[in-house]
């Protein structure tokens, strides 16, 4: 069934439609994922608990269940990370947002942040899953915001991602640039956490982000459709014409 209200598609299939809260309950899952379909959202982003759910909901249709790993702190052990990864994928999820180990960024053991990234990039591609890695941008700055997405990208990932929605503050289009250029073309760049209007997600998408996390996407693209957006230019990455991710 069409949804009730206009609905920019063009914009929609860049969303990944966000529910992370603690108290989400079974049904404002289901909810989500009925308006995943309904406006043509690339995913649903639930926590790991809701992946089989999500993906019994979504079973007949394209839109894609994501999840998170490691999720808000980063601070698992890799060991945990990666056995959260099997069993979300084993549940039904496609897509693995993972939470980088902050402080080990952050007290220059880079070394520790790759394989960390790499153990979970293996098992998800094992499985034809695809990696955002998660750096936490508002804890970091410049320098390490750089060496965090360039190790993602050493490590094989799909994404770099600017946050989790629970850190001091979401993604700005000044990170997602700044993760753009550290990482060229090749690969994605998800901006996540605080945009809530059509405005500030043109200007991530103008910014070179080619996915945006939000729970505001209905709002979002029911907006869209009632005004003439700006052109926006992407990065070029391939995933502005697949916008699921798919490898």
């Amino acid at each position: 069934m069409p949804p009730a209200t206009p609905i920019d598609a063009s914009i929609a299939r860049f969303i990944d439609h966000t529910l992370l809260r603690p108290d989400a309950t079974a049904a404002d899952i289901r909810k989500l994922c009925r308006e995943a379909c309904e406006y043509s959202f690339a995913s649903v982003c639930v926590n790991p608990f809701w992946v089989e759910l999500a993906a019994r909901e979504l079973a007949d249709s394209h839109v894609k269940v994501c999840t998170v790993i490691g999720f808000p702190l980063g601070a698992n052990t890799t060991a945990i990370k990666v056995a959260e990864t099997e069993e979300a994928i084993r549940t039904g999820a496609g897509e693995i947002d993972m939470v980088i180990n902050i402080g080990e960024l952050r007290g220059g053991n880079h070394d520790a942040v790759r394989k960390d990234i790499a153990a979970v990039v293996h098992v998800a591609h094992r499985s034809g899953a695809i990696v955002k890695v998660i750096l936490e941008t508002a804890l970091l700055n410049d320098q390490e915001k750089t060496a965090a997405a360039q190790l993602a990208r050493a490590a094989g990932a799909d994404f770099v991602k600017t946050s989790t929605g629970f850190g001091p503050h979401g993604a700005t289009a000044h990170d997602v640039a700044l993760l753009r250029r550290a990482v060229g073309p090749e690969m994605g760049v998800k901006a996540s956490g605080g945009v809530r209007t059509r405005e500030e997600l043109n200007g991530m998408l103008a910014a070179g982000a080619t996915r945006i996390g939000t729970s505001a996407g209905v709002k979002i693209v029911e907006a869209a459709a009632t005004s003439k957006p700006p052109a926006i230019t992407l990065a070029g990455h391939p995933d502005a014409e697949t916008p699921h991710g798919a490898r």
